[in-house]
């Protein structure tokens, strides 16, 4: 199976080179890898074109976006400039984080999945953080959730999902829709992948509100809505943002922002949301 990658990065010089090396050692290699250089103003590009030298099946993309680091558009925005310069020959399509150190036989286990379920539309491994000297997982999410740093999609999944969405919350869109297109989600908890750099550590302040947004444009209504942002806030161990993602729901709704996701799929994804949650009572 062919594997392309996209790699988004912005002022990634001090971590691409470990991401890049960690790929370029798997046992079974990628065909294609596009590194998109977004607005840097450091060497990444440099560093990355070292990479190109030695090997033919890496290459480069400049583009500029927003200086600002806001979660969602500006990463996606940036990989879809990489997508475009890639052709069709791809069976599974990736989006990487530029300050991840992959396991060495992380594509070979990802090919293996894939292959072994046809039904499997993504698939992902889990990312730790380093903590003192032990490396510990970035507890974030379900189990069952694929951490927006290293998504992995079949090809007829990610054209069935119609790509994804440059807005906050697209990693979790991806699921939801693979799931309302009768795809399965698959991870792999023996996959350890190094995250260098902790999620949000270089968000802009002003991405506050952004989860809450999100929430109302995937039609999760108020009350799965206060329960999820209850849940995230507690995992980030920052109960006070309970307030700002609430804010972030209702200032999206007042000003009536356009949906992320159709009425049969938001009424598909409420009733999802809500037998997860009761499995758990339950």
């Amino acid at each position: 199976m062919n594997i392309y990658i996209v790699i988004p990065a912005h002022n990634e010089e001090l971590l691409i080179g470990q991401t890049l090396t960690s790929l370029v050692n798997q046992t079974v290699l990628p065909k294609k890898i596009v590194v998109v250089d977004d607005n840097s103003t450091d060497g990444t590009s440099a560093k990355v074109q070292k990479f190109i030298d030695k090997h033919p099946y890496i290459s480069l993309v400049n583009t500029n976006s927003s200086t600002d680091h806001m979660p969602g558009s500006k990463v996606i925005n940036a990989f879809y400039q990489g997508f475009k310069t890639l052709d069709s020959n791809y069976d599974i399509i990736s989006k990487f984080d530029a300050d991840l150190i992959f396991p060495k036989n992380y594509l070979e286990t990802l090919i293996a999945n894939f292959k072994n379920n046809p039904k499997t539309g993504m698939f992902g491994g889990f990312c730790y953080i380093q903590k003192n000297d032990a490396w510990v997982l970035e507890n974030l999410t379900n189990k069952d959730h694929i951490r927006g740093a290293l998504k992995s999609y079949r090809k007829a999944c990610f054209d069935a999902i119609g790509g994804l969405k440059p807005a906050m919350g697209w990693d979790t869109i991806d699921e939801l829709l693979a799931q309302y297109h009768n795809w399965e989600i698959k991870t792999d908890t023996s996959l350890h992948v190094k995250h260098l750099k902790p999620t949000g550590n270089t968000y802009n302040p002003k991405a506050k509100y952004k989860q809450g947004e999100a929430f109302y444009r995937m039609r999760y209504g108020f009350i799965i809505t206060l329960i999820a942002s209850i849940k995230l806030a507690l995992l980030k161990k920052k109960p006070k943002l309970i307030i700002d993602y609430i804010r972030g729901f209702l200032k999206a709704k007042n000003a009536e922002q356009p949906f992320l996701v159709s009425a049969s799929e938001g009424t598909f994804i409420r009733k999802l949301r809500w037998k997860k949650m009761l499995s758990k009572i339950l």
